[in-house]
């Protein structure tokens, strides 16, 4: 394997090396194989948890927090902290890092999707290291822990989004097994996942891990959107002694979630990324199969639900009766318009609105399907 750009994810409980704290030697030695592969013209992007365990060991508090705002006030505390170690490390391989601070709602909008995008590939070409954590003091969504979880779905979006070869979410596990190896000892790490299905999702379905704010769920949301960008993925422990040189030197270490599609154009990532989704809709056997097999666009017959509050123009999720994700679109319907079109011939469409936006609620033109 070889990769020419990759992302690196270090999750809380890497950092801390399972303590209440940031431990330097853990941090040291993740910076030193990055420096590294620096060195051999690799260039690694870094996303970072971490700032809200600087922040309770600045403050002295030993137990953890409850409440958004305690949380904000550790991540403003600690997010200093965190890269001013960073910064340190690296200088002593001088390596220059620049630190960005993301929000969901920054890439949401297509213009700062692509300036982001464009900041961070100008940041490489310079031979600039990005750490980019998740901005904690203001996204309040991510500490109340409901999906972004511990930077793993942030990591992914940045995979994502600068066309990453290799995104490595590195965590205090091996990888993916089929059981809790901490509570049941005959279950098997899995070496290979070739597509995340039902039964995957099903293996860690509640799991979740200690200090950070995610678990091996988010790992597998991250890894799901990651490899239908065409960004190989591996979940490994990060304590490994020169794990991230074993990987990208194409030793097989951790759980490996093979690509389901070659690279995709930068408009068709943003709109796999779920970043700007308003809405879902779902469709019949017929319409799914149309859509997988066909290239068809997505007419008002197929869909029997609809989900959301979206405008014409808005990015929905298209998913079988099943709950299956099977892509995304531009709607040519607002979610009111198509409630009331579902199910519907689409010679039928003025009869029932009084007026018609064309034949297809979402067009192929506009249409990316996993």
């Amino acid at each position: 394997m070889t990769c020419r750009r990759i992302v690196a994810k270090f999750g809380t409980s890497l950092l801390t090396a399972g303590s209440n704290r940031l431990n330097l030697e853990r941090m040291t030695g993740l910076v030193n194989q990055i420096a590294q592969l620096h060195d051999r013209g690799v260039e690694v992007v870094i996303v970072t948890s971490g700032a809200i365990a600087a922040g309770r060991e600045r403050l002295g508090l030993t137990k953890k927090s409850k409440g958004v705002a305690l949380k904000q006030v550790l991540a403003s505390v600690g997010q200093g902290r965190l890269m001013n170690i960073y910064e340190r490390l690296f200088e002593a391989h001088d390596i220059t890092v620049g630190q960005a601070l993301l929000t969901k709602s920054v890439l949401v909008d297509r213009a700062g999707y692509l300036n982001t995008r464009n900041t961070l590939l100008a940041s490489l070409e310079m031979g600039v290291i990005p750490v980019i954590n998740e901005n904690d003091v203001v996204a309040v969504d991510e500490i109340r822990e409901t999906r972004f979880g511990d930077n793993d779905n942030l990591s992914a979006m940045v995979a994502n989004l600068i066309d990453a070869d290799l995104l490595l979410i590195l965590t205090d596990t091996d990888g993916l097994y089929t059981a809790d190896p901490n509570k049941d000892p005959s279950a098997e790490k899995i070496p290979l996942v070739e597509k995340i299905d039902a039964q995957i999702e099903a293996l860690v379905s509640g799991s979740v891990s200690g200090l950070g704010t995610g678990g091996m769920v988010t790992k597998i949301e991250a890894a799901h959107l990651a490899t239908a960008s065409g960004v190989a993925v591996v979940i490994a422990n990060g304590g490994e002694k020169d794990i991230i040189l074993k990987i990208a030197g194409g030793k097989a270490c951790g759980t490996r979630f093979q690509p389901v599609k070659n690279k995709l154009d930068s408009r068709t990532r943003w709109l796999l990324s779920g970043l700007s989704t308003r809405g879902k809709l779902t469709v019949d056997d017929g319409a799914a199969l149309a859509l997988k097999k066909k290239n068809c666009s997505l007419l008002a017959a197929g869909v029997v639900e609809v989900d959301g509050v979206f405008q014409r123009g808005d990015i929905v999720d298209i998913c079988d009766v099943k709950g299956t994700k099977l892509g995304s679109g531009i709607t040519n319907y607002t979610a009111v318009e198509v409630r009331s079109i579902k199910g519907a011939h689409s010679g039928n469409i003025t009869d029932l609105l009084g007026y018609d936006s064309g034949s297809e609620v979402v067009h192929r033109n506009n249409l990316v399907i996993l």
